[in-house]
């Protein structure tokens, strides 16, 4: 399931430009020929990246399909980054991808035991992997893909650690819902009852599509805590520097993994767009700031779907930002 990009898959992505480096003619990439723990920790390379190019967790949670379309612009606009003071990409790492696009293809999101199914089998490849990234002291960059993921990067991380972790999660929804069928909606659920999440942290929720019964349980536990969008940026009631704070304090004793859905973003191209959400220069800042964390091991951006719009300008933008997300990570984990 697992595709892994070879040199000559990397440079079909670059765009050589004389006199300047291109990230994607520094980065490393591993020789598939060899057993892949043992690759990855012969490698100097800090930073691994990883697609899950799917939407099938998010058509099964009644979202709109299209997350799939993200991986490739992304790590497109991120290896014609330039090579500088700034960002080295000897220190990166391109695996490849988790290879479902066949079942995202023929997949009808009414065929719920089908999806059930799906959706566990990316689970059980994804956590897989991520276990071996972290095993092998390396951290891993997941590039989505729905938010069904994040169950597969908080396992992968926690049997990596081998002990329950946190979690820090950039987004309008809890991704709390019960424990049904597997899907985009309920990663963390599945998470926290099978004990791989100590702490988890919630930033930005919205408070029109939370359910009461979500609000309740988070209120009943001492390991989930939460901010909402409204708080933050229409009651004013409390400030986003303030709420980051108070979140490091939360999730940051441990190993943690960050999340963002893209989709808490204002305008951004994704399973579920949003009229009113966070500046680009949020997300930015937000991963920055816990990207610096000496404690932070992965990073998920997830949900970005560029075919929602059809627009051949939006599928660049959608890449170039979610590449300014990656750099963010890399440079406040290379700094810090």
């Amino acid at each position: 399931m697992l595709t892994i990009f070879n040199e000559k898959d990397i440079q079909e992505f670059v765009t050589p430009r004389e006199g300047e480096t291109k990230l994607g003619q520094c980065v490393a990439v591993i020789d598939s020929k060899k057993e892949l723990q043992l690759a990855l920790e012969n490698s100097t390379a800090t930073f691994v990246i990883l697609g899950v190019p799917e939407d099938i967790g998010v058509r099964m949670n009644g979202g709109n399909g299209g997350a799939h379309t993200a991986f490739v612009p992304a790590l497109k606009a991120f290896l014609n980054t330039q090579q500088n003071q700034f960002i080295d990409g000897n220190n990166i790492l391109v695996l490849g991808y988790l290879d479902c696009l066949d079942d995202v293809y023929s997949f009808d999101a009414s065929d719920r035991e089908k999806g059930d199914l799906l959706v566990k089998a990316i689970d059980q490849e994804l956590s897989k992997l991520i276990k071996t990234i972290v095993e092998s002291g390396k951290i891993p960059i997941i590039i989505g893909g729905g938010h069904n993921n994040a169950y597969g990067n908080i396992k992968g991380l926690s049997e990596g650690k081998n002990q329950p972790v946190n979690v820090i999660n950039l987004d309008a929804h809890t991704d709390l819902r019960r424990l049904e069928k597997r899907h985009s909606g309920n990663g963390f659920s599945y998470a926290l009852q099978e004990g791989f999440i100590q702490n988890y942290f919630m930033f930005g929720l919205h408070e029109n599509y939370t359910p009461q019964y979500i609000f309740e349980m988070i209120h009943d536990s001492l390991n989930l805590e939460y901010n909402t969008f409204e708080e933050l940026e229409v009651y004013q009631s409390t400030s986003f520097d303030g709420e980051l704070q108070r979140a490091k304090n939360f999730i940051q004793e441990q190993p943690f993994g960050i999340e963002i859905d893209l989709d808490c973003i204002q305008h951004f191209p994704s399973s579920a767009m949003t009229p009113s959400g966070f500046t680009p220069q949020q997300a930015r800042r937000f991963t920055h700031y816990f990207g610096k964390l000496q404690n932070a091991s992965y990073l998920h951006v997830c949900e970005g779907a560029p075919a929602v719009v059809k627009d051949e300008i939006a599928n660049g933008q959608v890449g170039k930002y979610i590449s300014y997300l990656i750099s963010d990570f890399i440079k406040a984990k290379s700094n810090s």
